[in-house]
C-alpha cells in the first residue's frame, strides 16, 4: 500500500478541534497528584511525608495539590523516602522539568494560541516525538530570526513589534526541552524547506546552520527526504508517552487551529506514514551533507545581497 493511502482520513478517524477541547491539568498538579498517588499506596500520613522533605503537613498538602512549586530536592527526598522504581522517579522527573518549563510560557499567555498552550503542556511528558514537516523548519528547531520571519509572514494584519518579539520568544522558550533527556525528537524535513525562503538568505544561512548544531545532539535526529519522495501534504508531529502514561497522539497544526488524533486505528495509520517518511528519507550523512549544501547556497546568496 502507497504511503498516500496511509494519510487519507476516514469517518472515523476521530480527530479532536483543540480550539475548543479542555485544556490539559498543568503539569504541577500532574506531579502533586502521582506524588500523593505514591503515598497513599504506601500507607504514609501526610505527616510522616513532610517530614522527610523537612517540610510541615500544610506544605505537604500543597505540593500534592499543586499549589506550591515543586523543589526538585523535595521531590527526590519523596522519591527515596517511597522507595519509587527508576521508572516511577523517571516520571517524576519529566513532570518536574514539564512544571519548571509552564513558567516560561505563561508569561506570553497573551500571544499564545490555545491550541499552542495544550501542545507545549503534553510536549514534555512524551518519550519521543517524531515530526514530518515540508513548509518550514519545525518551532522546536528555529532561530529567532526566522522564527520572527515566519511570524510576520503569517499574520495577515501587522502586529506590533513587541508583540511579534513576544511570540518569537514563546517559540524559543519552548527549545527548553531539548536539554532535557527526554523526549527523544526526528525531524524529517522535505527538501524543500531548506530552500523555501523565510525571511533573508541571511536568515537562511543562519536557521542551516543552527539545524546542523542540533543534528548533533545525541538526542535529536535530523533527517532529509527528497522532494521526489512519496509523503504527506501536511505536517505531522506524533507524541508517544511513557509505558505508565495513557495514549499516544498524532497533532496537526493549520493557519486557524489544530487538532489531536487521538482514536488507535488513526495513530496506527499516521505512525505508519511517518515511519515510511523516515525510511525513505536519505541516511543521516546524506542528510546533513543535504543541510550543508543549503547552508553554502545561502551564504552565496547572502554574500551577493549585501
Amino acid at each position: 500500500m502507497s504511503v498516500a493511502r496511509h494519510w487519507q482520513s476516514g469517518p472515523d478517524s476521530s480527530v479532536v478541534d483543540l480550539s475548543s477541547s479542555d485544556g490539559e491539568r498543568p503539569a504541577g498538579q500532574l506531579l502533586g497528584e502521582e506524588l500523593r498517588r505514591h503515598r497513599e499506596r504506601r500507607g504514609y500520613t501526610l505527616a510522616s511525608a513532610a517530614r522527610a522533605i523537612r517540610g510541615s503537613t500544610s506544605k505537604m498538602s500543597r505540593l500534592e495539590r499543586g499549589e506550591s512549586p515543586a523543589k526538585p530536592r523535595d521531590v527526590y527526598d519523596l522519591a527515596a523516602f517511597y522507595d519509587l522504581s527508576r521508572k516511577e522517579v523517571a516520571f517524576l522527573d519529566q513532570l518536574l522539568a514539564q512544571a519548571a518549563n509552564a513558567e516560561w510560557y505563561e508569561r506570553f499567555a497573551d500571544v499564545t494560541p490555545v491550541f499552542l498552550k495544550r501542545l507545549i503542556r503534553v510536549e514534555g511528558r512524551a518519550e519521543e516525538i517524531t515530526i514530518f514537516e515540508n513548509q518550514a523548519v519545525p518551532g522546536l528547531l528555529q532561530t529567532e530570526r526566522y522564527a520572527e520571519a515566519l511570524v510576520r509572514m503569517m499574520e495577515a494584519n501587522a502586529l506590533p513589534d513587541a508583540e511579534i518579539a513576544r511570540i518569537v520568544a514563546l517559540r524559543i522558550g519552548r527549545q527548553l526541552i531539548l536539554d532535557q533527556e527526554l523526549p527523544r525528537i526526528t525531524v524529517v524535513l522535505d527538501e524543500t524547506v531548506l530552500q523555501r525562503r523565510r525571511g533573508s538568505a541571511d536568515v537562511m544561512g543562519e536557521q542551516m546552520m543552527h539545524l546542523l548544531d542540533a543534528a548533533k545532539r545525541p538526542k535529536v535526529n535530523v533527517r532529509i527526504i527528497s522532494k521526489d519522495a512519496v509523503s504527506p501534504p501536511m505536517a505531522i508531529t506524533y507524541l508517544q508517552f511513557p509505558d505508565h502514561v495513557p495514549g499516544d497522539l498524532a497533532y496537526l497544526e493549520n493557519i486557524e487551529g489544530a487538532t489531536y488524533v487521538t482514536r488507535q486505528r488513526s495513530l496506527d495509520n499516521y505512525r505508519k506514514v511517518l515511519t515510511d517518511v523516515r525510511d525513505n528519507a536519505m541516511p543521516r550523512d546524506g542528510s546533513l551533507d543535504a543541510i550543508r549544501q543549503a547552508a553554502e547556497q545561502w551564504a552565496q546568496q547572502a554574500a551577493l545581497e549585501r
